[in-house]
Order: C-alpha cells, then structure tokens, then sequence
C-alpha cells in the first residue's frame, strides 16, 4: 500500500505546480493548451498502437469518447476559473467539491450512510468553501458581489467536471493502459482549448513570455495524471483519492507565498480545513 500513497503524494504536488504555473501565465488557456500539445503529440503513437493490436468494444470506445468530451469540458472551464480566481481561493473548491459531492449524493439517493467523521468532514469542507467564497464575515464587502462570486462557482463546476471523469477514467482503466488513456484525455483538454486558441491570437506571445514554464507543465500536468493512473490499478479509488488533496494545501501556500495573493492566513487555514474535512471523509467517513 506504501507504493499507490507515495505516488497519489507525488501527483497532488504536481498537479498544485502546474497549476501555479497556469496561474502566472499571460493567457491561461493558451498556457494549458500548450502545455497538453506537447504530451499529446508525443503520447499519439501509443494510443494508435495500443488501439491496433487491442480493438475494444463499441461500448468501450464510447466510454472513451465520453472521457474525451468530459475533459474537454474541464479544460474550457480551467481556463475561465484560473482567469477570474486567485488561486489560494479557487484550487481548493476544484479539489474538494467531488469529495463533498460524492458521499452527499449516496446519503440522498443511494440511501447511503456516514459516520460521525464522515459528517463531521462535510461540516469542515462546507465551512471551508464558504471562508474561500468571500461571503464569511472576514471577507469584505466587494468580495460578496455576484462579479466576485464567479470564481467561486466556476471552481465548483470544474470540481463536478473532475467527478465526473475520474469514474469515467476508472471504467476506461478495464480497458486501456494508464498510457492510451491519459493520451485520450489529453486530445480532450487540447480539443476544449483549441478555439479558444485560434481566436485569441496569443499562442506566439505566450510562447515568447513563458517557454520555459511551459515545458515544464507539460511534464507536470500530464504526469500528475498518470501517476494517479497507476495509483489506482494498485488500490481502491476510494481509498487513495483523498490523499491526492494534499495539493490544495500546498497550492494555497503557493498562491500566497510566491504570487503574493491576499487574505494568505485565512486562505491558508481555510484550504487545511477543507484538506482535513477530505481526510474525515475519505479516510473514516
């Protein structure tokens, strides 16, 4: 079990560096679709081998095709939050809403039930997400206007998006390698962005401003993936996920240590409150 938890580690980390990154670029979509051309490019290969010599099912091309359009949907929705949010207040909303969603869903159709933890956990994550939405007492006035609430709810729907294609993926891991897969969800993100792409004109400024950056996002953002993939053909989902939202923590340091964001304490304690309600939840919930 040591082996699935260091590598769930190692992706939540890199999965908050990259999006520092994004977070310090001039286009954010521009950034992001770069950043996933470079390992979709490489990863193509792969994909069409695999796919060759192992034809799948029409159902299981359709569940690959769902994937695609899910993470398309992601990455359009990335780029608009990364735009608006700070990312000491955004990151943690996107990691946490699946891990809030999930269990209250089972509790109110699946006539499932928690634990004391497991609720104790939804309180920590609710009171958690409402510190980050500006609407507590702490935040100012200006924070509470609808304008300003946007990244809160933007973060929010990337977080469904997140749920949604991780039990995708864990269907499609039944059928592809943790490879072919991740090349499949990268044509998605880039397929998501491209529009975007060729109407901002942007694409050479930002290749001007941050070339070094984004080569290491194309190692980071990918790769945070894949090590999750590989993560969970050795565990239960269940049990390695919450881990994973160690980066929320370490990318609210990040927003306020090096991109200098405000409200950095409360942000701070806000994100290891959310991070420790994902623990209750997952771990004892």
């Amino acid at each position: 079990m040591l082996l699935p938890i260091l590598l769930v580690l190692a992706s939540g980390m890199a999965h908050a560096v990259w999006s520092m990154f994004t977070k310090r670029s001039v286009n954010k979509g521009v950034f992001l679709w770069s950043i996933m051309m470079i390992p979709s490019v490489l990863l193509l290969p792969v994909l069409v081998a695999e796919l060759w010599r192992h034809p799948l099912s029409w159902g299981a091309y359709g569940l690959l095709l769902l994937s695609v359009i899910l993470q398309g949907l992601y990455s359009w929705l990335l780029s608009k939050t990364y735009e608006l949010g700070d990312l000491s207040q955004i990151y943690p909303i996107m990691r946490g809403t699946s891990t809030l969603l999930v269990p209250l869903i089972g509790v109110a159709f699946l006539h499932e039930t928690l634990t004391a933890f497991g609720w104790l956990g939804i309180l920590c994550m609710i009171a958690g997400f409402f510190l980050l939405s500006g609407m507590g007492r702490g935040g100012s006035k200006k924070d509470a206007r609808p304008q300003n609430l946007k990244p809160f709810l933007l973060a929010l729907c990337v977080g469904l998006c997140t749920t949604c294609y991780v039990f995708v993926d864990k269907l499609n891991l039944e059928n592809v390698s943790p490879l072919a897969l991740l090349e499949v969800t990268n044509i998605g993100f880039v397929a998501g962005l491209t529009p975007l792409v060729l109407t901002s004109g942007a694409l050479r400024q930002e290749w001007r401003t941050n070339r070094s950056t984004i080569f290491l996002g194309a190692i980071l953002n990918p790769g945070s993936y894949l090590l999750f993939l590989f993560a969970m053909q050795q565990a239960p989902m269940a049990h390695i996920s919450p881990l994973r939202e160690i980066g929320t923590v370490f990318a609210t340091f990040l927003g306020v240590l090096i991109l200098k964001e405000q409200q950095g304490l409360k942000r701070i304690l806000s994100s290891i409150v959310v991070f420790s309600g994902i623990l209750l939840i997952g771990m004892l919930g």
